[in-house]
């Protein structure tokens, strides 16, 4: 049970870490009030752009995007896996919780079976 704690607490410290880094990228108020005091001309200079200037920037643009789209699908995978993981750690615990039962019900069974209480508290009838 320690180790499927310890991996949940790895998989979300991963997760908190990544959208800290994401949250740390997005522009802030003072960033924004910055732009809003721009002078006439800093606007004149961004009206004009030439086509070298908008085909670079479609270039970063794209990269960035690609590379924002790999991470994202990356981090995807890795809780997938981590995802399939646990269902198999559960799965597996599941098969021995029913053997212990099945287990149980037998030596119940075996120690009761004179006892026609025990066994209707089993489910089973005397025959």
């Amino acid at each position: 049970m320690g180790l499927v704690s310890e991996s949940n607490d790895k998989l979300i410290g991963y997760i908190a870490s990544t959208i800290e880094v994401m949250r740390d990228e997005m522009a802030t108020k003072q960033d924004l009030a910055r732009l809003e005091m721009a002078t006439k001309q800093d606007l004149a200079r961004l009206e004009m752009p030439t086509k070298q200037d908008l085909s670079r920037l479609e270039g970063r643009l794209s990269e960035r995007l690609d590379a924002a789209t790999t991470g994202i699908r990356g981090d995807i995978e890795q809780v997938h896996l981590r995802l399939e993981s646990i269902e198999h750690g559960m799965s597996s615990r599941f098969e021995h919780v029913e053997g212990e039962i099945s287990r149980l019900r037998s030596a119940v069974y075996l120690l009761g079976k004179d006892r026609p209480e025990v066994l209707r508290l089993l489910g089973q009838s005397s025959s």
